[in-house]
């Protein structure tokens, strides 16, 4: 592994552990893709640093099972602002 993806890797994984932060948004700080990003913690990590990856997994799968309270409310949130327009 080149060590430019591995200090990449290390450094996407330290900021998801402190700011426990999603894929998603933790993409765009980084100026990266999703899937880069999945790819970095899912498969690279694993084999840097097992500690880290442990840490991170735990608030990716935090993240997974949110998932679909979060998307609930944002569209409940979109039609109550769209009844609230149309009034």
């Amino acid at each position: 592994m080149k060590s430019y993806i591995k200090q990449r890797t290390l450094e996407v994984a330290q900021y998801i552990a402190t700011s426990h932060e999603t894929i998603r948004k933790t993409a765009k700080v980084f100026h990266l893709s999703k899937s880069t990003v999945h790819n970095d913690l899912q498969k690279r990590l694993k084999k840097i640093d097992s500690k880290m990856y442990e840490e991170v997994q735990k608030i990716l799968d935090q993240h997974f099972e949110e998932k679909h309270i979060k998307g609930g409310q944002s569209t409940k949130n979109k039609y109550k602002n769209f009844v609230a327009k149309e009034k």
